[in-house]
């Protein structure tokens, strides 16, 4: 069966950091000031593509341990370039991740949560390779800005790669849904359109039971 998300990236991949050069850039910003991530951490970028927000993590953290995963084996190319030999960067998919249980002190993803198809489901597996008391971070679009909204529709319908973008109070139902504690969301502006919103969640400190994943 095709991949939408893949093969559109597939084709994007060589001029996507030109393209979308200050979306990216900003919302990297965004994304990393609410993980503070701490020297010796291990953290997982799901949907990392080119891997810039992991480029620019290591540029600011001392010995950290990045590790990446995305759909698109093109996109994974230009990250393995970017970055150092021991960054771990992997082809697959986020609704089953090829990583153990409480593997990672944060896990983080940018710009990819509008298109998973299956949200609840992704949400758990990125709460099941986090270790207890883990940081859960996910930056999107945010459907309550009526430019989000706009543009969630026009791609719902001439785009088979999208999916759907939420309001913050549905993210947040979402993910604490998955099974984590002292759910955040924030939403902010990066510029007069892009209407952003980034949610924090901690995976529960004893022992993790299975979630519902609907």
């Amino acid at each position: 069966m095709s991949d939408p998300v893949r093969e559109e990236y597939a084709r994007l991949a060589r001029r996507y950091d030109r393209r979308w050069g200050f979306y990216v850039r900003s919302s990297t910003i965004e994304t990393l000031r609410r993980l503070a991530a701490r020297p010796g951490e291990q953290i997982l970028d799901v949907g990392c593509g080119t891997g810039i927000l992991l480029a620019e993590l290591l540029s600011q953290v001392h010995s950290v341990k990045v590790f990446g995963i995305d759909p698109c084996g093109e996109m994974l190319e230009i990250a393995r370039q970017r970055l150092p030999c021991e960054a771990v960067m992997k082809q697959g998919s986020v609704d089953q991740l090829p990583f153990a249980d409480h593997s990672f002190d944060a896990v983080v993803s940018s710009s990819a949560f509008h298109y998973f198809r299956e949200p609840g489901r992704a949400l758990v597996e990125m709460r099941r390779v986090l270790k207890p008391s883990g940081r859960l971070i996910i930056t999107d679009w945010c459907h309550d800005y009526l430019s989000c909204k706009i543009c969630d529709l026009w791609l719902r319908i001439f785009n088979q790669a999208h999916f759907k973008t939420y309001r913050s109070k549905e993210c947040q139902k979402l993910i604490g849904k998955a099974g984590l504690d002292r759910v955040q969301v924030e939403r902010y502006r990066l510029n007069w359109f892009w209407g952003m919103m980034t949610a924090v969640g901690v995976s529960p400190p004893g022992t993790i039971k299975a979630a519902e994943s609907s």
